[in-house]
């Protein structure tokens, strides 16, 4: 296993600045998960992790030492990419028995290995097979053994799932839980999915624009978002972002108002106690806190524009003077509305959230 450190890495195509001082620590043995949108910077981390890509600046090292100048053979690492990159001519066992040739083991110890990983990922069966012949799954987990046979001491993952339907990623995001738990070996993983992110990852960086915005656990990326990009990354539905404006309120206490209710403040107070009266904000408020009221009951007078039944439960698009919001009720609740509906609804607030208008900075 490795310890692996980043420390102001730069890297530039031309005019494209890729990387503007990444900043990461990975734990020995920790799976931590590189969350962004496509061209945010995944990619070009782990190539320069691996030594496929050359830093413009910063320093790399693991277990305390710098890997600059080090040949991708000497790094001990393996990367698993988007595409399987398997040899079409060679069956499993072949597939898997090729890197350790490579690296001159005895014949016994090699058939040894190969059964072991093949018995670790459950692809046994398989071993006398192409892999034309192997379904989705399969060739993922036959892509993993080559990257695992070698036992390196750090295992780099770009997007591995990206070309798999939806219940095999479900499927393999438990496998990686599981082999991590058996093999323990480090693992920087990439990912623009953020169920993906949240699901494997003991910590999650999020980056945008080659600069890492917040590195946490995944319960507090969701509950204490740094700003309005992690907040509108992380959570679905995405979080409500709704414009609002710092006011003092009757009793002295803050206030925000919004298009289509005043909000009282004083659960942020001390967060809002340094802002100046009439500072502009964005609420968010996520899905889940909002709730349907009786119409005698009182609450804010919404309308609905879209349902979207998800199963267990169903997702209102609504407008309330005007604003879009999002909310999330049980599937049998939803089914008793349609479009064109008219509803109340109440905030709960207990994750409600404060950035700052301008700069997105979380206030509270």
């Amino acid at each position: 296993m490795a310890q692996l450190r980043l420390s102001g890495l730069t890297k530039s195509y031309g005019s494209v600045h890729a990387l503007r001082g990444i900043d990461l620590e990975v734990e020995d043995g920790e799976f931590f998960v590189l969350f962004g949108p496509s061209a945010a910077g995944k990619t070009t981390t782990l190539r320069v992790i691996a030594g496929l890509e050359k830093p413009d600046g910063g320093t790399l090292t693991v277990d305390g030492h710098d890997l600059s100048g080090v040949p991708v053979k000497r790094r001990d690492m393996a990367m698993v990419f988007q595409s399987f990159a398997l040899y079409p001519h060679l069956t499993t066992f072949q597939n898997l028995a090729y890197p350790l040739r490579e690296m001159k083991l005895r014949r016994a110890e090699i058939d040894s290995r190969v059964r072991e990983t093949a018995e670790l990922l459950r692809i046994t069966h398989t071993l006398d097979r192409r892999p034309a012949s192997l379904s989705g799954g399969e060739q993922q987990r036959l892509a993993i053994g080559r990257a695992i046979i070698r036992r390196p001491r750090l295992f780099l993952f770009d997007e591995p799932l990206t070309n798999l339907d939806a219940k095999l990623r479900h499927d393999m995001r438990a496998e990686f839980k599981r082999l991590h738990r058996e093999i323990g070996t480090t693992t920087l993983y990439a990912t623009p999915d953020q169920l993906e992110a949240l699901s494997i990852g003991e910590r999650v960086a999020v980056i945008q624009h080659g600069r890492i915005t917040q590195v946490d656990t995944p319960d507090r990326l969701y509950a204490r978002p740094v700003d309005r990009h992690v907040a509108s990354l992380i959570g679905d539905p995405p979080i409500n972002l709704v414009r609002g404006t710092l006011k003092p309120s009757s009793a002295g206490a803050p206030a925000i108002e919004l298009p289509f209710m005043e909000l009282d403040g004083d659960r942020w107070r001390e967060g809002l106690q340094a802002l100046e009266s009439g500072t502009e904000l964005l609420v968010g408020i996520r899905p889940h806190d909002l709730a349907l009221v009786d119409d005698g009951a009182g609450g804010v007078p919404a309308t609905i524009e879209i349902t979207e039944p998800q199963g267990d439960i169903t997702i209102l698009d609504l407008k309330a003077a005007g604003v879009p919001l999002r909310m999330v009720v049980a599937e049998a609740t939803g089914a008793r509305y349609t479009a064109g509906d008219s509803v109340h609804i109440s905030l709960a607030g207990a994750d409600t959230r404060l950035f700052l208008s301008d700069s997105g900075t979380m206030v509270a």
